[in-house]
Protein backbone atom coordinates (compact mmCIF):
# COMPACT_ATOMS: atom_id res chain seq x y z
CA UNK A 1 0.00 0.00 0.00
CA UNK A 2 1.42 3.20 -0.86
CA UNK A 3 1.40 6.42 1.04
CA UNK A 4 1.71 10.07 0.05
CA UNK A 5 4.80 11.65 0.53
CA UNK A 6 5.57 14.65 1.98
CA UNK A 7 9.10 15.65 1.97
CA UNK A 8 12.24 14.72 -0.42
CA UNK A 9 15.51 16.16 0.68
CA UNK A 10 19.06 14.98 -0.61
CA UNK A 11 22.18 14.56 1.93
CA UNK A 12 24.18 17.86 1.44
CA UNK A 13 27.16 16.15 1.56
CA UNK A 14 26.62 12.54 0.03
CA UNK A 15 26.48 11.70 -3.45
CA UNK A 16 23.30 9.89 -4.32
CA UNK A 17 21.39 9.85 -1.00
CA UNK A 18 17.74 11.28 -0.74
CA UNK A 19 15.50 11.30 2.27
CA UNK A 20 11.30 11.03 2.03
CA UNK A 21 8.72 11.19 4.32
CA UNK A 22 5.13 9.77 3.96
CA UNK A 23 1.91 9.09 5.27
CA UNK A 24 3.32 5.85 6.82
CA UNK A 25 5.05 8.03 9.60
CA UNK A 26 8.70 7.52 8.81
CA UNK A 27 11.64 8.64 7.08
CA UNK A 28 13.21 6.35 4.82
CA UNK A 29 16.84 7.33 3.21
CA UNK A 30 17.12 6.29 -0.43
CA UNK A 31 20.23 4.55 -2.41
CA UNK A 32 19.57 6.49 -5.56
CA UNK A 33 22.06 3.84 -7.29
CA UNK A 34 20.62 0.97 -6.50
CA UNK A 35 16.98 2.65 -6.06
CA UNK A 36 16.42 0.77 -2.64
CA UNK A 37 15.44 2.11 0.99
CA UNK A 38 18.38 1.11 3.05
CA UNK A 39 17.39 3.09 6.35
CA UNK A 40 14.27 4.48 8.30
CA UNK A 41 13.50 6.94 10.51
CA UNK A 42 9.64 5.41 12.75
CA UNK A 43 8.09 8.23 13.87
CA UNK A 44 4.99 8.20 16.07
CA UNK A 45 2.98 10.57 13.83
CA UNK A 46 2.85 12.60 10.35
CA UNK A 47 6.07 13.91 10.18
CA UNK A 48 5.91 17.96 9.20
CA UNK A 49 9.24 18.66 8.38
CA UNK A 50 13.19 17.88 8.33
CA UNK A 51 16.64 19.40 7.62
CA UNK A 52 20.16 17.64 7.29
CA UNK A 53 22.95 18.84 9.19
CA UNK A 54 26.01 20.47 7.10
CA UNK A 55 27.65 17.15 6.86
CA UNK A 56 25.05 14.64 6.67
CA UNK A 57 25.17 12.72 9.68
CA UNK A 58 22.54 13.93 11.50
CA UNK A 59 19.11 14.77 10.74
CA UNK A 60 16.48 17.20 12.34
CA UNK A 61 12.70 16.70 12.11
CA UNK A 62 9.20 17.85 13.56
CA UNK A 63 5.88 15.94 13.73
CA UNK A 64 2.07 16.20 14.65
CA UNK A 65 3.27 14.75 18.19
CA UNK A 66 4.53 17.95 18.91
CA UNK A 67 8.06 16.86 19.34
CA UNK A 68 11.11 17.51 18.29
CA UNK A 69 13.78 14.80 17.55
CA UNK A 70 17.30 14.89 16.49
CA UNK A 71 18.89 11.55 14.77
CA UNK A 72 21.60 10.10 14.57
CA UNK A 73 21.04 8.59 10.82
CA UNK A 74 22.87 5.93 10.49
CA UNK A 75 22.06 4.49 13.54
CA UNK A 76 18.30 4.94 13.19
CA UNK A 77 17.54 6.15 16.27
CA UNK A 78 16.79 9.66 17.92
CA UNK A 79 19.53 11.04 19.85
CA UNK A 80 16.98 13.50 21.80
CA UNK A 81 13.20 13.87 21.70
CA UNK A 82 12.26 16.97 23.42
CA UNK A 83 8.89 18.98 23.76
CA UNK A 84 8.61 21.44 20.68
CA UNK A 85 6.09 24.09 20.07
CA UNK A 86 2.71 23.65 22.09
CA UNK A 87 0.50 24.78 19.28
CA UNK A 88 -1.58 22.45 17.38
CA UNK A 89 -0.73 24.05 13.80
CA UNK A 90 2.52 22.61 12.13
CA UNK A 91 5.68 23.46 12.87
CA UNK A 92 9.04 23.25 10.76
CA UNK A 93 13.05 23.11 11.25
CA UNK A 94 15.86 24.13 9.81
CA UNK A 95 19.37 23.21 10.58
CA UNK A 96 21.59 26.35 10.91
CA UNK A 97 24.58 25.38 8.49
CA UNK A 98 27.67 24.17 9.91
CA UNK A 99 26.39 25.62 13.76
CA UNK A 100 25.56 23.32 16.40
CA UNK A 101 21.89 24.89 16.36
CA UNK A 102 18.72 24.68 15.44
CA UNK A 103 15.96 26.85 14.50
CA UNK A 104 12.21 25.99 14.60
CA UNK A 105 9.29 27.96 13.75
CA UNK A 106 5.92 27.25 15.19
CA UNK A 107 2.71 28.36 17.12
CA UNK A 108 1.68 28.53 21.07
CA UNK A 109 -1.21 27.47 22.74
CA UNK A 110 -2.64 30.83 22.23
CA UNK A 111 -1.84 30.33 18.41
CA UNK A 112 0.43 33.07 18.11
CA UNK A 113 4.00 32.37 15.99
CA UNK A 114 6.56 31.57 17.52
CA UNK A 115 10.64 31.05 16.49
CA UNK A 116 13.09 29.15 18.65
CA UNK A 117 16.52 28.35 18.86
CA UNK A 118 18.25 25.16 19.88
CA UNK A 119 21.38 23.88 20.84
CA UNK A 120 21.67 20.36 19.54
CA UNK A 121 23.80 18.89 22.29
CA UNK A 122 21.55 20.05 25.32
CA UNK A 123 17.70 20.67 23.22
CA UNK A 124 15.89 20.39 26.52
CA UNK A 125 14.63 24.08 26.13
CA UNK A 126 15.23 26.31 23.27
CA UNK A 127 18.18 29.05 24.07
CA UNK A 128 16.21 32.10 25.75
CA UNK A 129 12.65 30.38 25.50
CA UNK A 130 10.57 31.17 22.15
CA UNK A 131 10.27 34.49 20.47
CA UNK A 132 6.78 35.87 19.90
CA UNK A 133 6.41 36.81 15.92
CA UNK A 134 2.48 37.61 15.26
CA UNK A 135 -0.73 36.27 15.51
CA UNK A 136 -1.23 35.35 11.85
CA UNK A 137 -2.88 32.11 11.28
CA UNK A 138 -0.08 31.05 8.26
CA UNK A 139 2.64 28.12 8.56
CA UNK A 140 6.21 30.22 9.27
CA UNK A 141 8.38 28.49 6.92
CA UNK A 142 12.29 28.95 7.91
CA UNK A 143 15.50 29.40 5.42
CA UNK A 144 18.78 29.71 6.52
CA UNK A 145 21.46 31.45 4.56
CA UNK A 146 25.34 29.68 5.96
CA UNK A 147 26.82 33.15 4.52
CA UNK A 148 25.85 36.13 5.87
CA UNK A 149 24.51 33.72 9.21
CA UNK A 150 20.76 35.17 8.32
CA UNK A 151 17.36 33.40 8.97
CA UNK A 152 14.76 34.23 6.54
CA UNK A 153 11.13 33.52 7.97
CA UNK A 154 8.12 32.96 4.96
CA UNK A 155 4.73 32.89 6.05
CA UNK A 156 2.42 30.54 4.03
CA UNK A 157 -0.73 32.63 3.04
CA UNK A 158 0.74 36.11 3.41
CA UNK A 159 3.13 37.80 1.13
CA UNK A 160 6.00 38.89 4.20
CA UNK A 161 9.57 37.81 4.02
CA UNK A 162 11.40 38.29 7.55
CA UNK A 163 15.11 38.12 8.04
CA UNK A 164 17.21 37.96 11.13
CA UNK A 165 20.59 37.94 12.14
CA UNK A 166 22.25 35.10 14.24
CA UNK A 167 24.54 37.15 16.68
CA UNK A 168 25.27 35.26 20.35
CA UNK A 169 22.73 32.44 20.29
CA UNK A 170 19.92 34.82 19.88
CA UNK A 171 18.29 36.21 16.51
CA UNK A 172 18.81 40.04 15.24
CA UNK A 173 15.59 41.30 13.88
CA UNK A 174 17.19 43.16 10.67
CA UNK A 175 13.85 43.90 8.47
CA UNK A 176 10.79 42.79 5.94
CA UNK A 177 9.82 42.24 2.66
CA UNK A 178 6.64 42.99 2.68
CA UNK A 179 3.96 42.18 -0.22
CA UNK A 180 0.09 41.76 -1.06
CA UNK A 181 0.70 38.90 -3.36
CA UNK A 182 0.22 36.09 -0.58
CA UNK A 183 2.61 32.80 -1.49
CA UNK A 184 2.02 29.50 -1.14
CA UNK A 185 5.35 27.84 -1.70
CA UNK A 186 8.94 29.71 -1.61
CA UNK A 187 12.48 28.35 -2.25
CA UNK A 188 15.74 29.88 -2.25
CA UNK A 189 18.41 29.77 -4.64
CA UNK A 190 22.40 28.50 -4.13
CA UNK A 191 24.69 31.38 -4.02
CA UNK A 192 26.52 30.15 -6.65
CA UNK A 193 23.61 31.31 -8.98
CA UNK A 194 23.18 35.09 -7.76
CA UNK A 195 24.07 37.92 -9.49
CA UNK A 196 27.63 39.11 -7.54
CA UNK A 197 28.10 42.34 -9.44
CA UNK A 198 24.99 43.90 -8.21
CA UNK A 199 25.65 42.47 -4.30
CA UNK A 200 22.51 40.23 -4.53
CA UNK A 201 23.06 38.13 -1.32
CA UNK A 202 19.86 36.03 -2.07
CA UNK A 203 17.08 35.04 -4.40
CA UNK A 204 13.36 33.51 -3.34
CA UNK A 205 10.50 32.11 -5.88
CA UNK A 206 7.46 32.14 -4.76
CA UNK A 207 4.13 30.76 -6.06
CA UNK A 208 1.28 33.07 -6.14
CA UNK A 209 -2.30 31.94 -6.60
CA UNK A 210 -0.40 29.08 -8.48
CA UNK A 211 -0.42 30.70 -11.29
CA UNK A 212 3.02 32.41 -11.76
CA UNK A 213 6.26 32.09 -9.79
CA UNK A 214 7.87 35.43 -8.92
CA UNK A 215 11.45 35.89 -8.47
CA UNK A 216 12.44 38.05 -4.84
CA UNK A 217 16.26 39.75 -4.70
CA UNK A 218 17.87 40.59 -1.51
CA UNK A 219 20.53 43.03 -2.59
CA UNK A 220 23.11 44.88 -0.11
CA UNK A 221 22.66 48.88 -1.21
CA UNK A 222 26.74 49.17 -1.81
CA UNK A 223 28.61 51.33 -4.67
CA UNK A 224 31.88 49.06 -4.33
CA UNK A 225 33.36 48.22 -7.62
CA UNK A 226 35.22 45.27 -6.52
CA UNK A 227 34.28 41.90 -5.00
CA UNK A 228 32.36 41.92 -1.60
CA UNK A 229 34.52 38.83 0.59
CA UNK A 230 32.54 40.22 3.67
CA UNK A 231 29.28 39.24 2.26
CA UNK A 232 30.85 36.13 -0.41
CA UNK A 233 32.68 33.79 2.12
CA UNK A 234 32.96 30.32 0.03
CA UNK A 235 30.05 28.43 -0.31
CA UNK A 236 29.40 24.96 -0.94
CA UNK A 237 30.31 23.86 -4.30
CA UNK A 238 29.06 21.49 -7.03
CA UNK A 239 31.07 18.49 -5.86
CA UNK A 240 29.96 16.21 -3.26
CA UNK A 241 32.37 15.25 0.11
CA UNK A 242 31.38 11.20 -0.27
CA UNK A 243 29.88 8.40 -2.26
CA UNK A 244 26.50 6.73 -1.23
CA UNK A 245 28.75 3.82 -0.63
CA UNK A 246 30.85 5.38 1.63
CA UNK A 247 28.33 7.32 3.37
CA UNK A 248 26.87 4.43 4.62
CA UNK A 249 29.57 3.00 5.73
CA UNK A 250 29.81 5.81 8.17
CA UNK A 251 31.78 8.60 6.15
CA UNK A 252 31.72 12.10 7.33
CA UNK A 253 32.73 14.86 6.25
CA UNK A 254 31.71 18.10 4.52
CA UNK A 255 31.63 18.78 1.17
CA UNK A 256 34.43 21.00 -0.82
CA UNK A 257 33.83 24.98 -1.40
CA UNK A 258 34.42 27.49 -4.23
CA UNK A 259 35.58 30.79 -3.92
CA UNK A 260 33.23 33.40 -5.07
CA UNK A 261 35.89 35.59 -6.01
CA UNK A 262 36.47 33.62 -8.77
CA UNK A 263 32.67 33.70 -9.90
CA UNK A 264 32.80 37.96 -9.76
CA UNK A 265 35.18 37.42 -12.31
CA UNK A 266 34.20 35.63 -14.77
CA UNK A 267 36.58 32.80 -14.18
CA UNK A 268 35.66 28.91 -13.80
CA UNK A 269 34.84 28.55 -9.88
CA UNK A 270 37.87 27.93 -8.14
CA UNK A 271 37.76 24.69 -5.68
CA UNK A 272 38.82 25.21 -2.10
CA UNK A 273 38.99 22.91 0.73
CA UNK A 274 35.63 22.42 2.92
CA UNK A 275 38.39 23.68 6.25
CA UNK A 276 39.32 27.01 4.79
CA UNK A 277 38.74 29.85 6.60
CA UNK A 278 38.86 33.44 5.39
CA UNK A 279 41.62 35.80 7.11
CA UNK A 280 41.24 38.50 9.33
CA UNK A 281 40.61 41.54 7.73
CA UNK A 282 42.25 42.98 11.12
CA UNK A 283 46.12 42.06 11.94
CA UNK A 284 46.53 40.09 15.22
CA UNK A 285 47.06 41.56 18.35
CA UNK A 286 50.58 42.71 19.54
CA UNK A 287 52.21 40.24 21.61
CA UNK A 288 51.95 41.26 25.61
CA UNK A 289 55.68 41.72 25.75
CA UNK A 290 55.61 44.64 23.74
CA UNK A 291 53.28 46.62 26.00
CA UNK A 292 55.56 45.80 28.94
CA UNK A 293 58.30 48.58 28.79
CA UNK A 294 58.91 49.07 32.60
CA UNK A 295 63.29 48.97 31.52
CA UNK A 296 63.78 52.48 30.26
CA UNK A 297 61.81 54.21 33.08
CA UNK A 298 63.69 52.16 35.77
CA UNK A 299 67.00 52.73 33.65
CA UNK A 300 65.93 56.55 33.42
CA UNK A 301 65.09 56.65 38.08
CA UNK A 302 68.34 54.87 38.95
CA UNK A 303 70.73 57.88 37.76
CA UNK A 304 68.60 60.81 39.15
CA UNK A 305 69.64 60.86 42.43
CA UNK A 306 73.63 61.30 40.90
CA UNK A 307 72.65 64.78 39.04
CA UNK A 308 71.54 66.61 42.34
CA UNK A 309 73.93 68.91 44.09
CA UNK A 310 73.75 69.51 48.25
CA UNK A 311 70.09 71.45 49.69
CA UNK A 312 70.61 74.75 49.22
CA UNK A 313 71.42 77.43 51.88
CA UNK A 314 68.70 79.65 53.59
CA UNK A 315 70.64 82.40 52.28
CA UNK A 316 70.53 81.00 48.47
CA UNK A 317 66.68 80.58 49.13
CA UNK A 318 66.46 84.18 50.60
CA UNK A 319 68.42 85.64 47.46
CA UNK A 320 66.40 83.55 45.28
CA UNK A 321 63.02 84.69 46.37
CA UNK A 322 64.03 88.62 46.63
CA UNK A 323 65.08 87.73 43.23
CA UNK A 324 61.66 86.51 41.28
CA UNK A 325 59.95 89.23 43.68
CA UNK A 326 61.88 92.14 42.11
CA UNK A 327 60.57 91.19 38.87
CA UNK A 328 56.93 91.67 39.96
CA UNK A 329 57.80 95.06 42.04
CA UNK A 330 55.98 98.23 40.87
CA UNK A 331 57.82 100.37 39.81
CA UNK A 332 55.86 103.12 40.02
CA UNK A 333 52.23 103.90 40.90
CA UNK A 334 51.94 106.14 38.18
CA UNK A 335 52.77 103.50 35.93
CA UNK A 336 50.55 100.78 37.24
CA UNK A 337 47.73 103.39 37.31
CA UNK A 338 48.00 103.81 33.39
CA UNK A 339 48.41 100.25 32.70
CA UNK A 340 45.01 99.25 34.54
CA UNK A 341 43.84 102.20 32.59
CA UNK A 342 44.44 100.74 29.49
CA UNK A 343 43.76 97.06 30.66
CA UNK A 344 40.47 95.52 28.95
CA UNK A 345 39.62 93.08 31.98
CA UNK A 346 37.51 93.87 34.92
CA UNK A 347 38.60 94.53 37.96
CA UNK A 348 36.20 92.98 40.56
CA UNK A 349 36.82 95.13 44.36
CA UNK A 350 36.21 93.48 47.73
CA UNK A 351 33.10 93.25 49.47
CA UNK A 352 32.22 96.39 51.55
CA UNK A 353 31.50 95.48 55.07
CA UNK A 354 28.80 98.10 55.78
CA UNK A 355 28.23 97.51 59.08
CA UNK A 356 31.31 99.53 60.27
CA UNK A 357 30.62 102.28 58.08
CA UNK A 358 33.57 103.13 56.01
CA UNK A 359 34.22 104.02 52.11
CA UNK A 360 37.02 101.49 50.56
CA UNK A 361 38.59 102.66 47.46
CA UNK A 362 40.72 100.59 45.23
CA UNK A 363 44.44 102.23 45.13
CA UNK A 364 44.31 101.05 41.70
CA UNK A 365 41.74 102.83 39.84
CA UNK A 366 42.80 106.26 41.78
CA UNK A 367 42.67 108.16 38.12
CA UNK A 368 39.65 106.89 37.23
CA UNK A 369 38.32 108.12 40.56
CA UNK A 370 39.42 111.41 40.62
CA UNK A 371 38.35 111.74 36.86
CA UNK A 372 34.56 111.33 38.27
CA UNK A 373 34.76 113.36 40.79
CA UNK A 374 36.08 116.40 38.81
CA UNK A 375 33.70 115.73 35.73
CA UNK A 376 30.87 116.15 38.25
CA UNK A 377 32.17 119.31 40.44
CA UNK A 378 32.49 121.01 37.52
CA UNK A 379 29.39 119.63 35.55
CA UNK A 380 26.21 119.56 36.43
CA UNK A 381 24.46 118.17 39.58
CA UNK A 382 24.24 114.60 39.34
CA UNK A 383 25.81 112.00 41.25
CA UNK A 384 29.69 111.55 40.43
CA UNK A 385 29.22 107.49 39.73
CA UNK A 386 27.23 108.74 36.84
CA UNK A 387 29.88 110.49 35.21
CA UNK A 388 32.92 107.45 35.64
CA UNK A 389 34.33 107.24 32.39
CA UNK A 390 34.70 103.64 32.78
CA UNK A 391 31.49 101.92 33.17
CA UNK A 392 34.08 98.56 33.81
CA UNK A 393 35.40 100.24 36.62
CA UNK A 394 33.61 98.69 39.85
CA UNK A 395 36.02 100.26 42.74
CA UNK A 396 33.91 103.47 43.30
CA UNK A 397 32.25 104.28 46.62
CA UNK A 398 28.99 103.24 47.22
CA UNK A 399 26.69 106.04 47.27
CA UNK A 400 24.30 104.68 50.06
CA UNK A 401 27.38 104.77 52.17
CA UNK A 402 28.18 108.36 51.70
CA UNK A 403 25.90 110.30 54.52
CA UNK A 404 27.14 114.06 55.01
CA UNK A 405 25.60 113.57 59.06
CA UNK A 406 27.58 110.28 59.78
CA UNK A 407 30.67 110.79 57.93
CA UNK A 408 33.42 109.34 59.91
CA UNK A 409 36.89 111.33 60.57
CA UNK A 410 38.96 111.13 57.50
CA UNK A 411 42.12 109.77 59.69
CA UNK A 412 39.84 106.73 60.43
CA UNK A 413 38.67 106.30 56.59
CA UNK A 414 42.17 106.49 55.95
CA UNK A 415 43.52 103.63 58.20
CA UNK A 416 40.87 101.43 56.82
CA UNK A 417 41.25 101.63 53.19
CA UNK A 418 44.67 101.17 53.49
CA UNK A 419 44.48 97.91 55.57
CA UNK A 420 41.66 96.34 53.52
CA UNK A 421 42.87 97.18 50.01
CA UNK A 422 46.74 99.26 49.75
CA UNK A 423 49.32 96.85 48.82
CA UNK A 424 52.17 96.47 51.30
CA UNK A 425 54.26 99.49 50.03
CA UNK A 426 53.69 101.98 52.83
CA UNK A 427 54.16 105.35 50.92
CA UNK A 428 51.75 104.78 47.91
CA UNK A 429 47.91 105.16 49.82
CA UNK A 430 47.87 108.33 52.48
CA UNK A 431 47.99 111.88 50.35
CA UNK A 432 46.00 110.71 47.70
CA UNK A 433 43.08 109.28 50.07
CA UNK A 434 43.31 112.10 52.10
CA UNK A 435 42.54 114.71 48.80
CA UNK A 436 40.03 112.46 47.54
CA UNK A 437 37.81 112.20 51.00
CA UNK A 438 38.41 116.80 51.12
CA UNK A 439 37.08 116.77 47.13
CA UNK A 440 34.01 114.44 48.43
CA UNK A 441 33.39 116.65 51.31
CA UNK A 442 33.44 119.74 49.39
CA UNK A 443 31.35 118.09 46.91
CA UNK A 444 27.99 116.78 49.78
CA UNK A 445 28.45 120.42 51.30
CA UNK A 446 27.87 121.74 47.67
CA UNK A 447 24.69 119.76 46.88
CA UNK A 448 23.57 120.04 50.22
CA UNK A 449 23.58 123.91 49.57
CA UNK A 450 21.99 123.48 46.53
CA UNK A 451 19.16 121.73 47.77
CA UNK A 452 18.73 124.18 50.12
CA UNK A 453 17.94 126.52 47.22
CA UNK A 454 15.96 124.30 45.41
CA UNK A 455 13.79 123.63 48.35
CA UNK A 456 13.24 127.82 48.83
CA UNK A 457 12.41 127.81 45.11
CA UNK A 458 10.35 125.10 45.02
CA UNK A 459 8.46 126.79 48.43
CA UNK A 460 7.97 130.39 46.41
CA UNK A 461 6.47 128.09 43.45
CA UNK A 462 4.20 126.56 45.75
CA UNK A 463 2.82 129.27 47.52
CA UNK A 464 2.06 131.47 44.26
CA UNK A 465 0.19 128.68 42.65
CA UNK A 466 -2.18 128.28 45.83
CA UNK A 467 -2.37 131.93 45.29
CA UNK A 468 -3.38 132.26 42.14
CA UNK A 469 -5.99 129.29 43.16
CA UNK A 470 -7.61 131.64 45.12
CA UNK A 471 -8.03 134.17 43.61
CA UNK A 472 -9.50 132.21 40.42
CA UNK A 473 -11.88 130.45 42.86
CA UNK A 474 -12.98 134.18 43.85
CA UNK A 475 -13.53 136.28 40.45
CA UNK A 476 -17.29 135.85 39.40
CA UNK A 477 -18.68 134.78 35.64
CA UNK A 478 -17.51 137.74 34.08
CA UNK A 479 -14.09 137.54 34.80
CA UNK A 480 -13.89 133.85 33.61
CA UNK A 481 -11.58 135.37 30.30
CA UNK A 482 -8.58 136.09 33.36
CA UNK A 483 -9.10 133.08 35.04
CA UNK A 484 -8.58 131.38 32.36
CA UNK A 485 -4.86 133.23 31.45
CA UNK A 486 -4.27 132.23 35.22
CA UNK A 487 -5.25 128.50 34.94
CA UNK A 488 -2.59 128.87 32.05
CA UNK A 489 -0.17 130.28 34.26
CA UNK A 490 -1.32 127.86 37.42
CA UNK A 491 -0.53 124.96 34.71
CA UNK A 492 3.05 126.26 33.71
CA UNK A 493 4.37 126.84 37.28
CA UNK A 494 2.77 123.09 38.15
CA UNK A 495 4.70 121.55 35.40
CA UNK A 496 7.93 123.77 36.16
CA UNK A 497 7.59 122.66 40.07
CA UNK A 498 7.02 119.02 39.28
CA UNK A 499 10.88 119.29 37.52
CA UNK A 500 12.82 120.88 40.50
CA UNK A 501 11.07 117.95 42.90
CA UNK A 502 12.21 115.35 40.06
Amino acid sequence: MYRKVGHVLFNPAAENILATSSGDFTIKMWDIETGSARLTLKHNDIVQSLSWSANGALMVTTSRDKKLRIWDVRQETAAHVVPGHAGAKNSRAVWMGEHDRVATTGFSKMSDRQLGLWDIRNPQEPIGGFDMLDSISGVCMPFWDDSTQCLYLAGKGDGNIRYYEYEHDKFEYLSEYKSADPQRGIAFLPKRGLNIHDNEVMRAFKTVNDSYVEPISFIVPRRAEVFQGDIYPPVTGTKPAMTSSEWFDGGDALPPKIDLESVYAGEEPAEIASDYKPRPLTPPKAPAEAKKEPEPVREASQPSPAFRGPPPSMKEQTSSIATLASKFADKDPDDSVEDDDSSSFEEIPKPVDRSEKQIHIAPTVEKTQSTGIQKGLDGSMDHPAASAPNPTSTARPDPQMIKPKNLDPPSAVTTSSTTMNLPATPAVGTEPIQGYLQEIKALLQQQTQTMAQQSVKIGELTAEVDDLRTNLSSTNLSGRLGGADKGERIKRLEEELAELRS
